[in-house]
C-alpha cells in the first residue's frame, strides 16, 4: 500500500523466494508480477493526481477542502479496485490465454492471481492515506510502514511458499497470498495511525464522507498523464515478457533473472533522475534557463559514474556478486544469464545517462512532450521484439538489445528537443 516503491519490494520478495522454489515458479512469477504491478500502477497514478489537489488546497489554507478532496480520493480508489478485482477474477483467463502458449506459466499465473487479487483493495485505498499525508507534507510514517511491510511479506514468503512451521506448502499460492496479507498489516497499521494523529483532526477525514462528482472529475482528469506513463512503461515490459515466453520457461527465467538485477542497479539512476526535476525547476524559478542544460549533462555522468560503479562487478562476477541474494541454486541459469548480462552492460550505460536526460524534458515543463516521445519508442521496441522472437526466432541475446536500441533513440531524442530550445515558450 505504500505506493510504487512497496510494489518494487513485494515484487523483488516474491521473485527471489520463488528462485529457490524452481525454475517454473520463477519464470511464472516474472511474467504475473509485471502484471500485477501494471495494475498497482493504475491505482497508485491516481492517488498522484489526488495528493497534488490536496497539496494545492492544504497550501492556501483550505483544510476542510483538502479532507474533502482525501475523500473524494478514497473513493475513487475503492471504485476502482472494485473493478480491477473483477477483471482479475474474470478476465485474465482470457488476457493469459492469450498471451501465453506455456500451460504451466500460464497455471501458476492464475494460481498466484487467485490469492493476490484480494490485495487490490488495501493497495488502492492505502495509495489514498498516502495521498493525504503526502499532500499535507507528513510523509515520516510512510518509511516505518514500508519497513513493516516488507518485514512481514519476508516472514509470510518463507512459511507459506514452503510450508515452514506448521503452515501449509503453498508455492506461488504461497507467494500471493503472503503479499496481500502484508499489504493488509501495512493497510492497518497506517489507518490505526491515523485515528491517534491529532494533527488530521482539521481536516475533518473522519467525517461520513459524501461522493462529491465534481471533484473526483477534477482528480480524473489531473492524474490521467500521470497514469499514462507508468503504464506505457510497464506496459512494454509485460508484452516482453510476453513474447520472450514463446521461447520455453528457460528463456523467461533468464529475462526474470536479468530483470531483477536491470531493477536493482537502475536504482541510482532513478533518484538522479527524479533529483534533476528539482534542480531544473530551482534553475528556471531563479530566471537561470541558460543553466538547465549544463545541470542536466552534470547530472547524468554522476549517474553514469555511480551506476557503472555497481554494474561492472555484476556483469563480470554475478556469481560471486548475486551469491547473497540467490545463494548457489540454479547456478547454471546465472551461467546461461551471461551473454544477456553483457548486453545488460551496454543498456546500464545508456540507460543511466539517458533517463536523466529524459527526465529533464519533464521538468523544463515538456511532460506532455515525453510522453508522445515514450509512446513513439515502445512502439518501436514493441515492434523489434516482436520481428527479432516471433519472426526470426533470433534469440535471447537480440531480444534484450530492444533496450540498447531504445535508450540510443531516447538520448538522440533529448538532446535534440532539449537544444531545440522549443521549451523556452514554455517558460513565459
Amino acid at each position: 500500500m505504500i505506493g510504487s516503491a512497496a510494489q518494487n519490494i513485494i515484487t523483488l520478495t516474491d521473485r527471489v523466494f520463488l528462485f529457490y522454489l524452481s525454475e517454473d515458479d520463477f519464470a511464472s512469477i516474472g511474467f504475473v508480477s509485471v502484471f500485477y504491478l501494471i495494475v498497482a500502477a493504475i491505482g497508485f497514478g491516481f492517488s498522484r493526481g489526488g495528493q497534488i489537489l490536496i497539496a494545492r488546497r492544504a497550501g492556501s489554507g483550505e483544510d476542510r477542502e483538502a479532507g474533502r478532496m482525501f475523500h473524494s480520493v478514497f473513493l475513487f480508489e475503492l471504485g476502482l479496485s472494485l473493478l480491477l478485482f473483477l477483471f482479475m477474477t474474470y478476465g485474465c483467463y482470457y488476457l493469459f490465454g492469450f498471451l501465453v502458449e506455456s500451460d504451466v506459466v500460464f497455471d501458476k499465473s492464475l494460481e498466484y492471481l487467485d490469492t493476490r487479487r484480494w490485495g487490490v483493495f488495501f493497495s488502492y485505498t492505502g495509495v489514498a492515506l498516502i495521498s493525504l499525508y503526502t499532500g499535507i507534507a507528513r510523509p515520516s510514517f510512510l518509511i516505518i510502514d514500508t519497513l513493516l511491510l516488507a518485514i512481514i511479506n519476508i516472514v509470510l514468503d518463507y512459511v507459506l511458499i514452503f510450508g515452514y512451521y506448521g503452515f501449509p506448502e503453498m508455492g506461488i499460492r504461497g507467494a500471493g497470498l503472503a503479499s496481500t496479507l502484508a499489504e493488509v498489516v501495512a493497510f492497518v497499521a497506517f489507518a490505526i495511525y491515523m485515528l491517534f494523529d491529532r494533527h488530521n483532526r482539521r481536516y475533518h477525514i473522519f467525517r461520513w464522507p459524501t461522493i462529491d462528482w465534481a471533484l473526483i472529475r477534477e482528480q480524473y482528469r489531473l492524474s490521467l498523464p500521470l497514469v499514462a506513463q507508468p503504464l506505457v512503461g510497464l506496459g512494454s515490459w509485460f508484452l516482453f515478457m510476453s513474447i520472450i515466453e514463446n521461447l520455453g520457461e528457460r528463456a523467461l527465467a533468464i529475462t526474470i533473472l536479468v530483470q531483477m538485477v536491470y531493477l536493482i542497479l537502475s536504482i541510482p539512476a532513478w533518484g538522479f533522475s527524479s533529483g534533476v526535476n528539482t534542480l531544473v525547476g530551482g534553475f528556471i524559478g531563479h530566471q537561470k534557463r541558460m543553466a538547465v542544460i549544463p545541470i542536466i549533462l552534470k547530472t547524468a555522468k554522476f549517474s553514469l559514474a555511480v551506476t557503472l560503479l555497481f554494474t561492472i562487478p555484476v556483469v563480470f562476477f554475478p556469481h560471486e556478486v548475486l551469491y547473497p541474494l540467490l545463494g548457489d541454486e540454479r547456478g547454471d541459469l546465472i551461467d546461461a544469464s551471461q551473454p544477456v548480462l553483457y548486453v545488460l552492460g551496454v543498456i546500464m550505460v545508456l540507460f543511466s545517462f539517458g533517463s536523466v536526460l529524459f527526465s529533464g524534458i519533464s521538468g523544463v515543463g515538456a511532460s506532455g512532450y515525453a510522453l508522445r516521445i515514450q509512446v513513439a519508442l515502445v512502439v518501436f521496441y514493441l515492434v523489434y521484439i516482436f520481428v527479432v522472437v516471433d519472426l526470426f526466432n533470433a534469440g535471447l541475446t537480440l531480444a534484450w538489445a530492444a533496450e540498447v536500441f531504445y535508450w540510443i533513440l531516447c538520448i538522440a531524442w533529448s538532446f535534440y528537443y532539449l537544444y531545440s530550445r522549443r521549451w523556452f515558450g514554455l517558460l513565459k
